[in-house]
């Protein structure tokens, strides 16, 4: 290959401000604007729906500076917040590696998991114009199960999205960053005219009594600290992503990008979901909320009639795709940086001819494929219900990770040559961010059944960890060898 062709590659992989900032808004503005507003109104009442999401705001803050502190500090570690799990222990150690591919693994789940959200969340929006897909009829029956007509024509669309977005993101990893930035635009300019019809059909008898009492399923009351525990594992759904500039700090044209436009585009998201869930429970009753496929759709229905809400399906549809595309980027790009620096099997770093980590977006679609299955079975909203919760558990283990690493250097003083002020600012942040991520697992895993599937994805990753250890041993022993001669 020539050189010229060399640094055309090089320099279309390359990624600048404005889609770093696309890609962390994108990314977390996806499924979660258009589905959360009932998972939260069905979780609390719209006190402890607001109270969840100034906290989560706030804790993610810490975490996203987190990131970026780290991001400038640790240029090397590049590849997402699990990497820093490995810095925690002794270069080299077993208890480095095992720490790295665990977070790895469970960081990776979680992405396997969000996809399938965001997936199953297009095909919710596309029923608007296909009613058919929310069809209960009977389709066909294989082995005594009885496949609905619009479970299976959900599971079809969202197999041809996957691997339809799958070739787009081969062409070119910056053209498929350019996508993202306009479909992020695109949703942002829908999301800021949703905003302003919803100041104008707001009614304030929907949110009101602000305190209502929720029932668990025993039938017990829920009190409002209770509540915002429960709502707080969603709100923090919507905020998964905001290390996608981190993920690909690797390929910013200027590390000084990553930490900008982190904070940015979390500042531009938490306006974006504070502003529509509040408005959204505002334009529906709590009742009706609670039981919509389609909330953001049904609430700009009762203002604009049928038109509105296909303008909005359409503007999310949009979004959804763009969505999608960082994602799918985001997914392959976790275990492939991973296995760069030795913890993630060695298959991974396979890549395409335009330099694009090609073998780990196989298997992670491939995987994400199995995941898309539970639309067959479930509705639209069951699955995302389903699989929010459980990603949202697997991300919170490296975010704990990157807080607790970020402790570490300011404790011992590394990288920052004497500048006190820095170093205290920098260890309050951690500090906070570190208290916040133990708040909200503690929070999730207080239902049993979720604890337990969480526990069942993150102990999977066993089974894979054994073919590294043996494939580092390998490679050692080569080395060893090749010495010696």
């Amino acid at each position: 290959m020539h050189l010229k062709e060399v640094q055309t590659l090089g320099k279309s992989n390359k990624l600048g401000f404005w889609v770093l900032t696309a890609l962390v808004v994108g990314n977390m503005v996806g499924s979660g604007i258009f589905m959360l507003p009932r998972s939260l109104s069905e979780a609390a009442s719209p006190a402890g729906v607001i109270s969840a999401w100034l906290v989560t705001g706030l804790g993610v803050l810490m975490t996203a500076l987190v990131f970026g502190n780290l991001a400038i500090r640790k240029p090397n570690l590049t590849g997402g917040p699990q990497i820093y799990a490995k810095e925690l222990f002794k270069s080299g150690s077993h208890a480095s590696t095992l720490s790295g591919f665990m977070s790895t693994w469970g960081y990776w789940i979680g992405n396997l998991a969000g996809n399938v959200a965001m997936i199953t969340t297009f095909a919710g929006y596309l029923s608007t114009f296909f009613p058919i897909l929310t069809s209960g009829a009977k389709w066909f029956t294989i082995a005594g199960y009885t496949v609905k007509v619009g479970n299976g024509l959900t599971f079809m669309v969202c197999s041809i999205l996957l691997w339809g977005t799958h070739f787009i993101i081969l062409r070119g990893m910056e053209s498929a960053g350019r996508l993202n930035f306009m479909a992020t635009a695109a949703k942002i300019a829908g999301f800021i005219l949703f905003i302003i019809v919803g100041l104008f059909a707001f009614e304030k008898s929907n949110i009101l009594p602000l305190m209502a009492t929720r029932l668990d399923d025993a039938g017990h009351t829920i009190g409002i600290m209770s509540q915002i525990n429960s709502a707080a594992v969603n709100t923090l759904w919507a905020f998964i992503g905001v290390e996608s500039a981190v993920v690909f700090a690797s390929r910013a044209r200027k590390q000084t990008d990553v930490k900008r436009a982190t904070i940015l585009g979390l500042f531009i998201a938490l306006g974006i979901y504070i502003g529509i869930s509040t408005l959204v429970m505002g334009m529906l009753d709590q009742n009706t909320l609670i039981h919509s496929e389609k909330p953001l759709i049904d609430a700009i229905q009762t203002v604009l009639g049928p038109i509105g809400g296909k303008a909005l399906a359409a503007i999310g549809l949009i979004s959804l795709f763009g969505s999608t595309i960082g994602w799918l980027m985001l997914s392959a790009e976790v275990p492939y940086q991973a296995a760069k620096q030795g913890l993630f099997l060695p298959a991974f770093l396979k890549e395409s001819k335009k330099g694009l980590p090609s073998f780990s977006m196989l298997v992670s679609n491939g995987l994400g494929q199995l995941f898309i299955f539970s639309t067959v079975s479930k509705s639209i909203s069951g699955a995302f219900d389903f699989v929010i919760v459980i990603a949202t558990l697997a991300y919170l283990v490296p975010y704990f990770i990157s807080s607790v690493y970020q402790l570490k250097l300011v404790i011992t003083g590394e990288t920052y040559n004497g500048a006190t002020k820095s170093r205290i600012a920098d260890g309050i942040v951690a500090l906070l961010s570190t208290i916040y991520s133990v708040w909200v697992i503690i929070a999730g895993t207080a239902d049993l059944k979720t604890f337990t599937y969480g526990m069942i994805l993150l102990a999977s990753g066993i089974f894979f960890y054994s073919p590294l250890v043996k494939g580092k041993k390998a490679v050692a022993a080569e080395e060893k060898k090749a010495l010696s001669a």
